[in-house]
């Protein structure tokens, strides 16, 4: 999928599907289902490297799984996360991006708001695509108190919205939702001219994303309530795959009990 297909699904109201992949077996059953984008994570600092959190990811481990989610890609677009301390000045943020675009990866994605700014507009001058990721940041989990949903006051819902038009104005493609109630992500997505893919943000997002572990139930233990394993009624992990992009652009998942 090019990038500026995700306008087109942003104006015809169909809903964008992601999963996150860390190999090519995954990335090329994702991609042959068709599945719209496929994320390599950071989250497989705790899915595939048995981490608390995503801080102990590094640049190289992202390059190495970057590099074989895109042996399996043929149509899906591709993102890849920038890890914790990888981002925390303007010129590091655009020569690790680099690396993750020479990696294969056809938009990067990163963490944070306006403070962020010139990491932000560095990568829009040299023509980087960027996703930008608001609400919960599992990159911050430490400063946040913990894996908490964002945005439940005003003053804290109000610095979300700000920087969701900060982040549009300074290039950003398309912006994750995580952990937000689901007015404020509808909010949100109806403020911006750009897609909103949302994990525990509600049905009103432009798009869904999950964790490929999560939704195959192959994870267990501390499962947030936006987690649905598709594995479950079906088959195999075709038809968990198939039912998980039926469910989204149906608008059948997420529900209410997968919302805050």
């Amino acid at each position: 999928m090019k990038i500026d297909e995700l306008q087109v699904f942003k104006q015809s109201a169909e809903k964008i599907t992601c999963l996150t992949a860390y190999d090519s077996s995954f990335s090329q059953l994702f991609d042959e289902c068709g599945v719209d984008i496929i994320l390599v994570g950071d989250s497989l600092g705790n899915v595939i490297q048995g981490g608390e959190n995503t801080l102990g990811v590094t640049m190289e481990d992202m390059i190495y799984h970057t590099q074989s989610v895109a042996k399996g890609i043929k149509d899906a677009l591709l993102i890849a996360d920038m890890p914790y301390q990888s981002y925390d000045n303007a010129k590091q943020t655009l020569a690790n991006a680099q690396r993750l675009i020479d990696a294969g990866a056809q938009m990067v994605k990163f963490e944070g708001g306006q403070e962020h700014k010139d990491s932000f507009k560095i990568l829009q001058t040299n023509n980087i695509p960027v996703c930008g990721h608001l609400g919960l940041q599992p990159q911050s989990v430490i400063e946040m108190g913990g894996y908490k949903v964002q945005g439940k006051d005003e003053v804290s819902a109000k610095k979300i919205i700000d920087d969701a038009l900060a982040l549009e104005a300074w290039g950003v493609q398309t912006l994750v939702l995580e952990c937000v109630p689901a007015a404020l992500a509808k909010q949100v997505s109806q403020a911006l001219s750009i897609p909103t893919i949302g994990i525990g943000a509600g049905v009103d997002c432009d798009g869904q994303v999950l964790v490929s572990y999560d939704m195959l139930g192959i994870n267990t233990q501390h499962l947030p309530r936006f987690v649905k394993n598709f594995l479950k009624d079906n088959n195999d992990i075709q038809g968990a795959i198939n039912a998980f992009i039926m469910a989204v652009k149906e608008q059948s998942f997420p529900g209410n009990e997968h919302s805050y």
